[in-house]
């Protein structure tokens, strides 16, 4: 028999050369269950989607290498488009024009705990070889396993709405109103499914197109930024002094929205994932430690630039816009000849605007290239944003179910799930003829009793206040009805936000 010393000495052996051996059963190990041994690092249990694997040059002589940084940039590029999809754009906006610049220090901290976040989702997927849904595949068992997985779902399919929407409405407004809602919603179907195969060509050219998403991005919305020209002390007061003075429940609400819309948790799925597309031998210390470290130099860059894009939407409309009027708005809007002035109220209530009446109003003030670079960004949002939702719902319902199937069949299944509930709000204009929502329409009846209230001169109604329905509180069949529907259909605010000829 061996000694105890015996064993040790062949247990450290074996550490040595990257096997890895455990007797421990399925639920006490994230491991692999059969670790590949040094120089074998690609025969993992679990498949990567990519079908290549970037290679890392070999550079032992420096502490830090551009060449090596250059080779893990693009998965914090992808997982950093989360956080400039048009519910991000449309969080920036609202609290630029109801909170001005005192809720930046907000988008700061909650970009901050994003980057943690981020960080710990990275290295998941560099240590194990495992992205986070096939993790809890091997942890969890079967129902907890399950609720989780519709959880998610649930959160993919919010999110889709949004982006996909945000798609339509830009497609609307560079098209002058001759693309409907729902044109554009099956535009941005069809060619998110065209962009998704690019990776056919190479992964890296793959990540070039989001990094040149980005860019229009970053140009679309930092030259408004440079047009209107915000107040520099104002902008660094609100980012790094904690404070809101003079704020009540609305500026809240957008404190609130501001963190929910940056940190979304399908997007850690994503990250944990994106990382296994380099190739690292995870038998390895010295690689795996030196990937963590690249993994979140590029990370935080990533991030930095994203903050920065948020940052100049905020700052667009809390200098431009912040307690505007309505009857102010309507007035530059006649003086400049838009043909939107109708969805600004002759009243002296403060400006509510989304991401559609965003554009109109940078269009009045500032003219119509304005209005146009801004639909330019936000189509570059949406876009690049659907696809990276469209690859979560992928990794996210292999790595939970442990699917085995083509990737056409799961890019068709998995777009199918999130895009379905999109287009029967595109579609229909009123959800009472969606099966199965009378009910549900008939419980909150009261919403019209509420908007029709605030028509006779009660300040209070409904489609007057709440953020959901900003855009129709002068179509109060349509706020009762739409509005309740969203809900219903796990939608997003901006849904509400829609005027009424965009469905």
């Amino acid at each position: 028999m061996k000694t105890a010393l015996e064993a040790d000495l062949e247990e450290e052996s074996l550490q040595e050369n990257g096997v890895i051996q455990t007797t421990q059963d399925q639920h006490s190990s994230i491991s692999p269950p059969a670790s590949t041994v040094s120089g074998a690092p690609d025969d993992e249990p679990f498949s990567t989607y990519f079908e290549e694997k970037v290679p890392i040059p070999e550079d032992v002589t420096q502490m830090f290498s551009f060449r090596k940084l250059w080779a893990f940039t693009g998965p914090g590029f992808l997982m950093s488009i989360a956080y400039l999809d048009p519910g991000n754009i449309e969080s920036d906006l609202q609290s630029g024009a109801k909170a001005g610049f005192k809720l930046l220090w907000v988008l700061l901290g909650a970009t901050i705990i994003g980057l943690l976040l981020q960080r710990l989702a990275a290295r998941l997927g560099v240590v194990t070889g495992m992205h986070l849904a096939e993790v809890c595949n091997r942890q969890y068992p079967t129902v907890p396993r399950i609720i989780l997985w519709l959880m998610v779902e649930l959160a993919i399919i919010g999110s889709d709405m949004q982006e996909v929407i945000g798609c339509a409405i830009a497609f609307n407004l560079l098209s002058v109103g001759r693309i409907p809602l729902w044109g554009g919603v099956l535009i941005t179907i069809i060619d998110t499914f065209v962009f998704l195969f690019l990776d056919k060509y190479g992964l890296r050219k793959l990540e070039a197109f989001f990094g040149f998403l980005i860019t229009i991005m970053a140009v679309s919305f930092g030259y408004e930024y440079v047009v209107v020209r915000p107040d520099q002390g104002e902008l660094l007061k609100g980012m790094f002094l904690p404070y809101c003075e003079g704020c009540g429940p609305a500026q809240m609400e957008q404190a609130v929205g501001i963190v929910g819309a940056v940190i979304m948790p399908h997007n850690i799925y994503l990250h944990s994932a994106l990382v296994k597309s380099r190739s690292i031998d995870r038998g390895n210390k010295k690689e795996v430690k030196e990937a963590n470290k690249y993994y979140f130099i590029e990370s935080t860059i990533a991030l930095f630039i994203s903050f920065l894009i948020n940052v100049f939407v905020v700052a667009v409309f809390a200098e431009a816009f912040y307690e505007k009027t309505n009857i102010e708005v309507n007035a530059m809007c006649n003086a400049s000849g838009s043909p939107h002035t109708d969805l600004f109220p002759l009243d002296n209530s403060r400006l509510q605007v989304d991401i559609y009446k965003g554009g109109v109003v940078l269009g009045c003030f500032f003219g119509p290239v304005a209005l146009y670079i801004w639909a330019i960004g936000i189509l570059a949002a949406g876009q690049s944003s659907t696809m990276t939702g469209t690859y979560s719902g992928q990794f996210v319902m292999e790595g939970f179910l442990n699917l085995r199937w083509s990737r056409f069949a799961r890019v068709l299944l998995t777009r199918s799930i999130a895009i379905f509930p999109t287009l029967l709000v595109a579609i229909f204009q009123d959800v009472q003829h969606l099966t199965g929502m009378n009910d549900f329409l008939n419980v909150l009846q009261s919403m019209q009793g509420v908007e029709d209230r605030r028509r006779a001169g009660d300040p209070g109604g409904l489609c007057h206040q709440h953020a959901l329905c900003g855009g129709l509180r002068d179509q109060p069949k349509q706020c009762g009805s739409l509005c309740a529907g969203g809900i219903a259909l796990y939608s997003v605010p901006m849904l509400c936000g829609l005027p009424g000829e965009l469905l």
